[in-house]
C-alpha cells in the first residue's frame, strides 16, 4: 500500500520574506499568456466562448450531463457550498503546490481525468491535453476510448500518463488483459478500472444534438461540424476521432458504426469485485477505481490490494440522483485514511475546487469538463492555458488560508453542510 500522506518538496514554511518560490517564478506570465488570463480569467469563461466556438453536436457532448444535469448542478452547487476558514500573518508570497501521488512528483495536485471520445468535442483533444499535462507535469488520464493509442500517449506524456479501462469481458477479458499489457510495456504510471457505468443511461442534450446510440455519422452532424471552422480545421489537421486503442482488435480499418458496434459487443457492464481482484493480479503498478461514493466499496477495494480510489459520480453523466462527488468525499477519505491515495473527480471548475478537496481529505482532485472547454475556447492552446489557471489558483487559496504547503490545507477549518455523515451508511 502507497503512503498516502500529500507530500509536497517544502519540509518546512518558509522565513518571512522569502522570494517567490522558484517553480512559480519561472512561470512568467509571456504577453500571450497574459492576453489569455485577461479575457479567460475562469474556466466558465473558457465554457462561454467554447459554445460559441464549437458544432451544437460538439458542445452538448461535453457539457452535458444525464437526465436534466441536476447532477452536473448538484456537483457545482456542493463544491460552492464548501467554506473554509483563513488564518492570517502567517503567509506573505504564493507557496508552492507540488505534490507526490504513488510515488511520482507533480506540480500540483490537480490532474486530467480520464474523458470517453474527447475527440468528438475537439479533435486531437488527446494530443493537446497530453503534451500541456506532460509540459506541466500534472496527471493525465487517458480513457481508453481514445483516439491516440497508449503507446503514443506515453510517447507524449512519459512521465505522467495513466490509464482508464472500461470492462471488456469477451473471452476471458482477452482485450482487458492485452491493454493492462500494453499499459505496462508502454510505462503507465497508474491503471484507473471504471466501476460506475454499469449501462447507458439517457443524454438528452445529446441526443437532441443528433448524436445517436449506437452512433451513426448522419448528414445533419457534417452539416453542424461545417458551422464550426475551428472544429472542422482541428479534424482536417488531426483527422476523424476513431477508437485507435482498440482498433489492432478489430477486423481491417472498421467505419465509426462498425467499431461502435464493436464497443457495444465487446465491452459493457461494470467490473465486479471478482474482476477487480483478477486485475489487481495482473497489474503490478498503482491501481485505482474511479466511481466510488459508498464508503464500505472504498474499504472493499483496499482489502483487493488497490492503491487509489477516485470519489466520482461520472461527472453526473450517468445519472442525475447520484450525490455529489464532494459530499461523499469526507466519509470515504476518512475509512481509508493512511490505506489508499483518494482522488476528488466531478464538478472540479477552479483550484478553489482542488483546495476545497484536499481540506476534506482528497489527495488531488481531477477535471474533465474545464479542459474540454479549454480546447473549444482555445483550441490546442486551451489545456496549457486552463492548468495556468489552476496552479496560480491553488497558490493563491493556499496562501489566502494561511497553508505553506499543500499538506497543511489538512488543518484548514471547514464547514460543509451537504457532507454525508458515517452513521448515514449504518445497515448498508
Amino acid at each position: 500500500m502507497p503512503d498516502t500522506t500529500v507530500s509536497t518538496t517544502t519540509s518546512s514554511p518558509p522565513p518571512a520574506g522569502a522570494h517567490r518560490p522558484a517553480s512559480l517564478a519561472e512561470d512568467a506570465l509571456t504577453p500571450e499568456k497574459l492576453a489569455l488570463k485577461r479575457r479567460f480569467p475562469t474556466a466558465l469563461e473558457l465554457r462561454k466562448r467554447a459554445r460559441r466556438r464549437l458544432p451544437n453536436f460538439a458542445f452538448e457532448y461535453i457539457d452535458g450531463g444525464a437526465g436534466a444535469d441536476t447532477g452536473i448542478d448538484r456537483n457545482w452547487a456542493a463544491l460552492d457550498a464548501v467554506e473554509m476558514v483563513p488564518r492570517y500573518g502567517k503567509v506573505i508570497s504564493p507557496p508552492p503546490t507540488d505534490i507526490e501521488l504513488f510515488g511520482q512528483p507533480y506540480s500540483a495536485p490537480v490532474g486530467i481525468a480520464p474523458i470517453g471520445g474527447p475527440g468528438t468535442g475537439f479533435p486531437g483533444a488527446e494530443t493537446y491535453l497530453a503534451r500541456a499535462a506532460q509540459a506541466a507535469r500534472i496527471p493525465y488520464s487517458l480513457g481508453v476510448v481514445s483516439a491516440i493509442t497508449i503507446e503514443q500517449a506515453v510517447e507524449l506524456a512519459p512521465d505522467v500518463t495513466w490509464l482508464q479501462l472500461y470492462r471488456f469481458a469477451r473471452n476471458e477479458h482477452k482485450i482487458g488483459l492485452d491493454l493492462v499489457r500494453r499499459a505496462e510495456a508502454a510505462g503507465v504510471k497508474a491503471l484507473m478500472l471504471t466501476c460506475d457505468t454499469p449501462m447507458r443511461t439517457t443524454r438528452p442534450r445529446e441526443t437532441k444534438s443528433g448524436i445517436m446510440n449506437p452512433f451513426r455519422l448522419t448528414n445533419r452532424l457534417r452539416l453542424d461540424a461545417l458551422s464550426s471552422p475551428p472544429w472542422l480545421f482541428s479534424m482536417l489537421r488531426n483527422g476523424i476521432p476513431r477508437f485507435v486503442n482498440l482498433r489492432t482488435y478489430m477486423d481491417g480499418n472498421p467505419s465509426l458504426e462498425e467499431a461502435a458496434k464493436f464497443m457495444r459487443r465487446e465491452g459493457g457492464g461494470a467490473f465486479t469485485w471478482e474482476e477487480i481482484a483478477r486485475y489487481r493480479d495482473h497489474w503490478k503498478g498503482p491501481l485505482v477505481l474511479k466511481g466510488v461514493l459508498h464508503p464500505a466499496d472504498a474499504e472493499r477495494a483496499v482489502a483487493l490490494g488497490l492503491d487509489g480510489i477516485v470519489v466520482s459520480n461520472h461527472g453526473g453523466r450517468q445519472i442525475d440522483a447520484l450525490p455529489a462527488s464532494i459530499d461523499a468525499l469526507p466519509a470515504i477519505a476518512g475509512t481509508v485514511s493512511g490505506k489508499a491515495t483518494v482522488i476528488l473527480d466531478s464538478g472540479v471548475r477552479s483550484g478553489i475546487d482542488v483546495a476545497r478537496a484536499v481540506a476534506l481529505g482528497a489527495d488531488a482532485a481531477f477535471a474533465g469538463k474545464a479542459f474540454l472547454w479549454s480546447l473549444g475556447a482555445l483550441g490546442g492552446r486551451g489545456p496549457a492555458h486552463m492548468i495556468d489557471l489552476f496552479k496560480d489558483e491553488i497558490a493563491a487559496s493556499l496562501g489566502q488560508l494561511g497553508c505553506h504547503t499543500v499538506a497543511e490545507l489538512r488543518s484548514v477549518k471547514v464547514r460543509h453542510p451537504g457532507a454525508y455523515q458515517p452513521d448515514d451508511f449504518t445497515g448498508d
